[in-house]
């Protein structure tokens, strides 16, 4: 059966959470590795146009919550100033004017930039390592997330990875995340966004944003005791729908309102075998959140 193209919206801002796992056996990126992963992420995102909102990089896959701009936002000076970026001092690189386009278009491609990442650090592994292949599974996985509630959900997901594996206690403790890095490098190089989509945020200041994330964050993963949601039963909790692998946020295609994945379906449905029209499900337990796809809560 052919694989289903991928969702991409085209010179419109989108946020994506992309996952991909390795395909070897065991939990083969170590702490070297991924501090090498993590810098290969920071420094192409200040090449393409990438906003990166949150990550979390894990012994044998990482999430990437990224906002890509279309290159249409950018000027033919600042197309120069990131090729000088990214090619440094080296004489035998000159960017011509016609140049111009085709690298405008590439750095607004989810594709390329995380391709790019992903070539880069298998090189760098099978360097370290001296081996040679593969290093990455199947193509990477991408799920269209809404601003707003959605995507401060969705982010509150991926930095509580490290809780979920019982590696660590609190995402601050682990260096490889969002709030880790935040809180261990107070957000080195402005390298992450607090930007996450909410109307209340406004007319608030980046530290405010992050306080109230980290708190949401708390309270989602059932890190405050008093507010852990002990719901007796087979059903999951609300805690529980974060502190599992729930599906919605790593399988759905497109996640948000129901106006929203209504609206950014309509540019897709050719991508469908199914004569069907595809209607927004809602998701238990996210009040408001919408999936395109209909799934089981957590494998």
């Amino acid at each position: 059966m052919p694989r289903i193209a991928r969702l991409i919206v085209k010179e419109e801002e989108t946020v994506y959470h992309v996952m991909s796992r390795t395909a070897l056996d065991g939990y083969v990126i170590g702490d070297v590795e991924k501090d090498f992963l993590l810098h290969l992420i920071r420094q192409l995102s200040y090449v393409y146009f990438a906003e990166v909102l949150g990550f979390c990089l894990m012994g044998n896959h990482f999430h990437l919550l990224v906002r890509m701009h279309p290159g249409s936002k950018y000027s033919d000076e600042e197309i120069k100033r990131r090729f000088k970026l990214y090619y440094g001092d080296d004489e035998k690189r000159d960017l011509e004017e016609k140049g111009i386009p085709g690298l405008r278009r590439k750095w607004a491609s989810l594709s390329e930039f995380i391709k790019e990442i992903k070539q880069g650090f298998s090189r760098y592994y099978n360097r370290r390592h001296h081996r040679k292949g593969f290093f990455w599974s199947e193509r990477f996985k991408s799920v269209i997330v809404d601003n707003g509630d959605t995507l401060i959900n969705c982010l509150a997901y991926i930095d509580l990875n490290p809780i979920r594996a019982g590696i660590a206690k609190r995402p601050e403790a682990y260096r490889w995340c969002s709030l880790g890095y935040h809180a261990q490098t107070q957000n080195r190089d402005r390298f992450l966004s607090t930007d996450f989509g909410l109307r209340e945020f406004a007319h608030t200041n980046a530290r405010a944003r992050l306080a109230f994330y980290r708190r949401f964050v708390y309270e989602k993963g059932g890190l405050i005791p008093e507010v852990e949601d002990r719901s007796k039963g087979l059903e999951l909790s609300n805690v529980d729908r974060f502190r599992f692998r729930t599906r919605y946020f790593t399988d759905s295609g497109i996640i948000g309102t129901r106006e929203f994945v209504s609206r950014v379906y309509q540019g897709f449905k050719g991508h469908f075998s199914s004569k069907h029209e595809k209607r927004p499900r809602l998701i238990q337990g996210l009040d408001g959140v919408y999936s395109l796809k209909r799934l089981s809560e957590a494998t």
